[in-house]
């Protein structure tokens, strides 16, 4: 897909279970993550994925995609992933297909929370060179407005996205506070190398309806 994927990382001060409830109930993903405006589960398939259709509503415009996930629970380490392939035929999106995973590591005083994706950009690999970083960027911001609703019980309308100009509020949300790249990795490296093996087995998302 991409040159270089993206990867983002936090650690949250709450149990693994409360990190995958709010990140995995869709009506909630949709709270915390600017990435999307709404999200709306549509069915399973035969192996107990979950299809959903999603929209990012931006001024004059909505875009419209869909995509399947699949969860586990039950890991030896006491970890959980969720893989997930999403798509859209929007031609005004700047992401056309996409994969990647979440994964949680229950770790002293909380939950490392991960991210690894990578998309075919949808206008090209010139402009994408702008916005894989404003994608990478507000992942991060999106994850560290999930820290602050799970750590301090604010919800994320609390911290629309025009809070980044906030300045005099240090406790807003910051795409600073995740890490960009693995511990003794680089941004550039290939992040679904250690996706796990639920991504492999997705069925391709559902056209729009």
């Amino acid at each position: 897909m991409g040159r270089r994927g993206i990867y983002v990382e936090i650690t949250i001060g709450a149990p693994i279970a409360d990190v995958w409830t709010l990140t995995q109930d869709a009506a909630q993903h949709g709270r915390w993550d600017v990435r999307f405006s709404e999200i709306r589960p549509t069915g399973h398939t035969p192996a107990g994925a979950t299809r959903f259709a999603y929209t990012r509503r931006v001024p004059l415009h909505t875009v419209a995609g869909t995509g399947v996930s699949l969860g586990e629970t039950s890991r030896p380490d006491g970890s959980r992933t969720s893989a997930l392939r999403f798509a859209t035929e929007d031609r005004l999106s700047p992401i056309r297909t996409g994969r990647g995973y979440w994964r949680y590591t229950p770790v002293a005083g909380g939950t490392r929370f991960i991210t690894g994706y990578d998309y075919a950009p949808g206008w090209g690999h010139l402009p994408d060179l702008l916005v894989r970083p404003v994608l990478g960027w507000a992942t991060a911001w999106s994850f560290d407005r999930l820290r602050i609703w799970l750590e301090h019980g604010e919800a994320p309308e609390r911290w629309p996205l025009r809070s980044v100009l906030w300045f005099w509020r240090s406790d807003r949300p910051r795409a600073a506070r995740c890490r960009r790249a693995p511990l003794g990795g680089s941004r550039r490296d290939d992040h679904l190398r250690t996706a796990p093996a639920t991504l492999a087995a997705l069925p391709d998302p559902e056209p729009a309806r």
